[in-house]
């Protein structure tokens, strides 16, 4: 986003939040955007004056345990004790799948993600329950890493985007649009690496992306490169997804829902025309 607005990547300050002061701080404009695993529900956006500008994320919830524990299925964890974060829709989507399927959880609660991880790899909890991406993550910093399994069962849908603040509707397009023309670059197969000779295609669609004609930055009151920036400083989004969650990182997720339409997943852009 930094480099889409100001041509610079550097232009950001970051300012970290738990589960449950991301979106107060986010309506008291303390921060412009929330870019983390914020799940996109009804309630969240028509209730705090919220919203979504696309999902770059799509997840699911599931469970954490010890290999030794000796769970096979969520199901088996009927009496378990299971840490969650307070004010995520982890917290909620535990008690609705408990309920519906008729099972006894004891939700250990926690302010923070941090808290909750250390109460799991400190015995307290039978279970960590949130998105399985994060669990993934968190499994490789336990004491035991070894010792740990996401199961497989998917309790719920969760998809993952950045939320702005309603009323700034020049905001939110630029943010809506930014994640747009990063997915469209990958479908283009325009890297971070080929950006600049892309510069001289003569494809419309090409064109159109890079700011070589048209005035879709000016549109938003950006430079009509915008999307260039954007590419030049973190490439596509299938690049991004490599590098931090990917075959390219420690958690070698596969892209799964999150390849492009084109290859049997979820991530579809709309145009830039």
């Amino acid at each position: 986003m930094a480099a889409a607005v100001f041509g610079d990547p550097e232009k950001v300050r970051l300012i970290p939040t738990n589960g449950a002061q991301r979106l107060p701080v986010l309506q008291a404009g303390q921060v412009d955007m929330v870019s983390e695993t914020l799940t996109q529900t009804q309630s969240r956006e028509a209730a705090n004056g919220l919203l979504f500008a696309g999902v770059n994320f799509y997840d699911g919830q599931s469970f954490l345990v010890r290999k030794s524990s000796g769970v096979k299925t969520a199901k088996d964890l009927d009496g378990a004790s299971v840490c969650v974060t307070a004010g995520s829709t982890s917290e909620l989507n535990l008690a609705d799948w408990a309920h519906s399927n008729g099972l006894t959880i004891h939700p250990v609660v926690f302010e923070r993600t941090d808290e909750g991880r250390s109460a799991y790899d400190n015995g307290r909890c039978d279970a960590y329950s949130t998105d399985s991406s994060q669990l993934a993550a968190i499994a490789t910093i336990m004491h035991d890493p070894d010792n740990q399994m996401v199961l497989p069962d998917v309790i719920s849908k969760e998809p993952l985007g950045p939320a702005v603040r309603q009323g700034d509707d020049q905001w939110y397009e630029i943010v809506k649009w930014t994640l747009a023309a990063l997915i469209t670059a990958e479908e283009l197969g325009i890297t971070q690496a080929n950006v600049d000779e892309h510069l001289k295609s003569e494809s419309p669609t090409v064109k159109r992306l890079l700011g070589q004609t048209g005035d879709f930055g000016k549109f938003m009151a950006l430079d009509n490169r915008w999307a260039y920036w954007a590419i030049k400083a973190v490439g596509n989004y299938g690049e991004m997804f490599d590098r931090n969650l990917g075959k390219d990182s420690p958690l070698k997720l596969p892209r799964g829902k999150n390849d492009l339409w084109t290859r049997g997943g979820l991530m579809y852009a709309a145009p830039i025309r």
